[in-house]
């Protein structure tokens, strides 16, 4: 492959796409990895972040091999895994897994876990996991209602948004505020650039 390589972002979320726009990082393409999100019976946070990461850099890897233009691009998954002690809390679809998972979290701490896998043009893989202390204020009835009604919710970790409504909640957060968006920038760049890719390449023009 000549000239820059290519980035290939395997997956949907339209804020980890955000985020490295932010880093003024744009990807060559989009390949969505569909894998079984579940975590396996007893599976610890940690690990489930970590398995799902590499689950879906396989996945979209073995896509991006049979495109003629984008073999041999580096390909970043990513998953991030909301957790109060050793329990996952689900990524909520219906009103009652929103409204479960934010009594859960309310007036104390919780952790979130986002693992990052980075396959590199010579098919290596490379993983890192980080690690988010976030403690909510005591939520009331009021608050998880309308918090509800606005949908923003749906289909996020835990059953919140932090760049939404649901960050006027947030008591605190000890780590990286991007890993609670859905990828934490610092680590994901060190890593694309540690492995050979041109993290500056857009800067020029990022503004």
């Amino acid at each position: 492959m000549s000239g820059r390589p290519k980035l290939v972002l395997a997956s949907a979320s339209p804020r980890r796409l955000a985020l490295l726009n932010q880093a003024g990082i744009e990807p060559d393409a989009l390949r969505p990895a569909d894998v079984d999100e579940t975590p396996t019976k007893g599976e610890l946070p940690r690990a489930c972040a970590t398995r799902l990461a590499r689950a879906k850099a396989e996945a979209a890897l073995k896509s991006v091999q049979l495109d003629d233009d984008l073999r041999g691009a580096f390909v970043l998954t990513a998953d991030t895994v909301v957790a109060v002690g050793r329990r996952i809390l689900p990524k909520a679809e219906l009103v009652d897994e929103a409204s479960q998972c934010l009594r859960l979290l309310s007036g104390r701490n919780h952790r979130v876990y986002s693992a990052i896998c980075l396959v590199t043009p010579k098919g290596g893989f490379r993983q890192r996991l980080v690690e988010t202390k976030v403690r909510f204020k005591r939520l009331n009835e009021e608050d998880i209602d309308g918090y509800v009604a606005s949908g923003e919710w749906r289909g996020k970790a835990g059953g919140y948004a932090v760049q939404g409504i649901a960050g006027s909640f947030v008591v605190k957060i000890v780590g990286s505020y991007t890993n609670i968006v859905g990828l934490p920038l610092y680590e994901t760049v060190n890593l694309l650039g540690g492995e050979g890719f041109p993290i500056r390449h857009g800067w020029l023009n990022a503004s």
